[in-house]
């Protein structure tokens, strides 16, 4: 971590000679001194990262390091800011604080003595300092555009295990509810199998609603109620300030409607989470379903006295499961295998140590480090089954590159249990430093690298795909989750705010360890009734996963402006959040996302110099928000994400430095003018939403995206309100958008024949038609075009007659048709197309038997084919 903290005040350094040259005007001389110095003290610290010692002084000196370094880095920014404050003032260098100058030379000295510190310590301490093994990083080739590689239903042993659990479901009481608790230690398996049975297609014939809720240590019943509700109406808002017992009755009510439900129950602790989740269901007679998993054998007693233990993999399991894990669906080398089946033995039949071990030896085929890593699984084998699996993450983290280390432990800011979105996660490490510019990359296209990394090797959970098949959303497993809260905490990278044993919120204080805070909701209003201001956090969050925002009060949400006047990462999504004086004082901010009442935003956020990430989600009924002209004085903002469609002004002036903007996630047609998008002119992602005709139809409107070089995602959302003007898909479109991969289009109601046109985008791969984003009864698609359509997606379309062959989408790999109950058929062409590998059909039942046709084809020949479909069938229908 010591190297990483100095990257940060590199940076400081850097920027303030770079950007703000005109305000250290006769200082620089001593600022130019104490970054040689901080570099020479950066390049021992990467030369020292290729080694290793046990040495009680070394620990205590790479601390001394990282104290001094964060001295420095409190009073660089501390130095930043007052510079801000001059320039404002229209205020010269020369009248700068001589205090500080004075502080800036003698940190300059200290941090020279420390070097020379160190360097006298290696040279008279050899010996301690020997090689550390590290095994080389395979090249990443072209794993840019890859997702990762493995199923994330794929398991190796649960078959029979899934199967035993399916068929208590299946057969358990026909009209009583019926409780099934799947019960296991640590490690072994529980929610993957869990997972498994939630995916498998044969519960579909069963159950008319299956839902999945995850519980954890800090659940709030109100909480499972409002995730449950999720299921049966997108109107949750509705039920926001209803109590637990009016939740219940409203599920009842949803659930005596349908048929037979199945309610899967994820890390129960509590046997009150039972009690209250069986009021729920209906006394219909219908024979409901709950699934849950614990390590708690005496919950899962009290559920059900005949839980189902889930057993330990044998060694054959186990090495399947090692070979499926480190080499796909290849094989394991012959010269391997001795060693593979030792290692997968020494795992004890524990899947989450034969998994993270399996990321430790992904892409390395060499026999040398096999035969390592087979040594130190040996060494790691203690009774403790908990103890024993940390020392198999500890295995896989060593052989992290430094980076991905970090970006590792980080995601130990997130609860327990959290899903985290994968855009999110890119951004934050971002703003916090933890990527490293590269020229072949860029820093989000790096950050992406490190996220697949960390998939592929076991050590995130992939929750979801994107269309592309790129990771959308990801989770630490529990146990991965204490890993990186124990060691991040060991590493000063962040620090929890929780209540001790005794009830009292314990001091931030440290300047070390207190650098980087998170706060569950609930302990918030105690932590800021102790009025805290510490100048060192430089990172604050709180996360919620409840459905309804934290209201505090005007002068608490005050209180975390006052707090933290140097913070660079500020995301309290899950409050209700105010702008303030003290607000618009937090120069340093370089990530924020907030939630609340926003009409506009506000003309002080010109101020943020450092600003890349803006997310705002307001509940303003007004439908766009206003976005002043100082905007453009963020030259560094990368991403704005708003809920709602952002109004943007006019630059003030044509010239000087284009911004850096990459995404603007939803912008009113009316801001897509021409010095707008010249500004902008870097943007990779665009979504417009309102009134479409605006854009498509007015000179000045569609033209303007010749500005855009860059683009790769366009979303064209037309607002409901205006669906009845017809609207035409202008030639200029698609000339201008040749380099769009990703396009959206909703409530646009072209007509079919104008669809074909689309094939003509060269460079298009995903295609999401949703909404009756088209009008006809008919589509009949040329033959030549989507050349690089990869996933087409058909929602709410009035589309009766498809006719298509495999030469109209030659590499088309995914199909979804949701809600096209007039579609007769789906081309039985495509079943042709070589790459198709998976088809969903939701809500759309007259096509299901020529699906079903494609389906027989495909495997017909062997060729693997994932086909789903909603509402099932009847087992009745199913059969015939």
């Amino acid at each position: 971590m010591a190297d990483r903290v100095v990257n940060f005040f590199v940076e400081n350094l850097l920027q303030l000679l770079s950007d703000n040259v005109e305000l250290i005007k006769g200082v620089d001389d001593d600022f130019k001194l104490l970054l040689e110095e901080v570099k020479r003290l950066k390049a021992f610290l990467d030369d020292a990262a290729k080694f290793h010692s046990d040495s009680n002084q070394w620990e205590q000196l790479v601390q001394d390091i990282q104290r001094m370094v964060f001295k420095a880095e409190d009073v660089i920014d501390k130095f930043l800011v007052q510079a801000k404050l001059h320039r404002d003032k229209n205020k010269v260098g020369r009248f700068f604080d001589v205090s500080h100058l004075a502080t800036v030379r003698a940190l300059a000295a200290e941090i020279k003595a420390i070097h020379e510190k160190v360097k006298k310590l290696r040279e008279d301490n050899k010996d301690a300092f020997q090689p550390k093994p590290v095994l080389e990083l395979p090249k990443k080739g072209n794993e840019l555009t890859q997702g990762p590689s493995l199923e994330d239903d794929e398991v190796v042993g649960f078959d029979e295990e899934a199967n035993k659990v399916i068929k208590r479901l299946f057969e358990g009481p026909a009209e009583s509810l019926d409780i099934v608790p799947v019960v296991g230690m640590p490690g072994l398996g529980k929610t993957t199998l869990a997972r498994k049975i939630y995916n498998d297609f044969k519960l579909s014939y069963e159950f008319f609603s299956i839902i999945w809720v995850y519980i954890g240590q800090s659940y709030k019943i109100k909480d499972i109620f409002l995730n449950i509700l999720k299921f049966f109406t997108k109107r949750i808002e509705d039920h926001l300030n209803d109590d637990v017992d009016t939740l219940a009755n409203v599920i009842s009510v949803y659930m005596s409607k349908g048929g037979r439900c199945l309610i899967v129950l994820d890390d129960v602790w509590e046997a009150i989470v039972i009690d209250y989740v069986k009021k729920v269901f209906p006394e219909n007679k219908k024979g409901h379903r709950i699934m849950m998993t614990t390590r708690d054998g005496y919950l899962a007693t009290y559920a059900n006295p005949d839980p189902h233990n889930l057993k330990f993999l044998t060694p054959q399991e186990s090495f399947e499961l090692l070979v499926k894990r480190v080499f796909g669906n290849g094989s394991c080398p012959d010269e391997l295998v001795g060693l593979g089946e030792k290692i997968a033995g020494s795992c004890d039949g524990v899947p989450l140590a034969v998994v993270v071990i399996a990321g430790a030896l992904r892409g390395r085929p060499n026999k040398s480090d096999w035969q390592r890593v087979q040594k130190n699984v040996a060494q790691h084998l203690y009774k403790n089954s908990q103890e024993s699996c940390l020392k198999f993450v500890q295995m896989s983290y060593d052989r992290l590159p430094q980076e991905v280390q970090t970006c590792f432990l980080y995601c130990g800011i997130f609860p327990r249990g959290f899903d985290i979105a994968s855009w999110k996660l890119i951004r934050m490490w971002i703003a916090e430093g933890l990527i490293k510019p590269q020229q072949t990359y860029t820093l989000e296209e790096i950050a992406e690298l490190h996220l697949n990394d960390l998939v592929n090797r076991n050590l995130l959970i992939l929750m979801q795909k994107r269309s592309d098949g790129q990771i959308k959303a990801c989770r630490l497993h529990d146990m991965l989750h204490e890993f990186c809260r124990k060691e991040a905490t060991n590493k000063w990278l962040f620090h929890e705010i929780c209540k001790t044993p005794d009830n009292v919120i314990p001091s931030i204080q440290d300047q070390d360890t207190s650098r980087r805070l998170c706060s569950e909701p609930s302990v918030l209003y105690d932590f800021l009734s102790t009025k805290p201001f510490a100048e060192h956090v430089r990172s604050f969050y709180c996360f919620s996963s409840k459905q309804k925002q934290i209201e505090l009060s005007p002068n608490d949400i005050k209180l975390i402006h006052k707090a933290f006047p140097l913070i660079r990462v500020l995301d309290v999504e899950s409050l209700k959040f105010l702008f303030s004086k003290d607000f618009n004082q937090l120069f340093h901010l370089r990530y924020i996302a907030i939630s609340g009442d926003f009409k506009s935003l506000p003309p002080t956020f010109g101020k943020f110099w450092n600003l890349q990430t803006l997310i705002l989600n307001t509940s303003t009924s007004e439908p766009t928000i206003d976005v002043k002209e100082e905007i453009w004085n963020m030259l560094e903002l990368r991403h704005l994400h708003t809920n709602i469609p952002a109004k943007l002004p006019s630059p003030t002036t044509t010239t000087g430095k284009a911004s850096c903007l990459q995404t603007l996630s939803m912008v009113s047609p009316e801001s897509c003018k021409k010095d707008v998008l010249a500004k902008a002119c870097n943007l990779k992602k665009l979504g417009i939403r309102g009134q479409m005709a605006v854009f498509l139809e007015t000179r000045g409107g569609i033209s303007n995206l010749e500005e855009l070089k860059c683009l790769e995602h366009l979303k064209l959302l037309n607002d409901a309100l205006y669906m009845n003007k017809s609207l035409h898909l202008p030639p200029a479109f698609f000339r201008l958008v040749r380099t769009v991969k990703k396009l959206t289009l909703a409530n646009t109601k072209f007509p079919w024949s104008e669809a074909d046109r689309l094939g003509q985008l060269e460079s298009l791969e995903v295609l999401k038609l949703k909404e009756n984003a088209f009008m006809g009864d008919t589509w009949r698609p040329e033959v030549g075009g989507f050349s690089q359509l990869q996933v087409l997606w058909i929602e709410r379309a009035e589309l009766e007659t498809w006719e298509a062959s495999n030469l109209c989408f030659p590499i088309l790999s995914h199909l979804v048709l949701v809600s096209c109950d007039k579609l007769n058929a789906v081309p039985l062409g495509l079943a042709d197309i070589p790459n198709l590998h998976e088809m969903k059909l939701d809500n759309t039942s007259k096509a299901v038997k020529s699906a079903k046709e494609i389906l027989e084809r495909k495997t017909s020949k062997n060729i693997k084919f994932k086909f789903s479909m909603f509402p099932p069938e009847t087992e009745s229908k199913a059969t015939q």
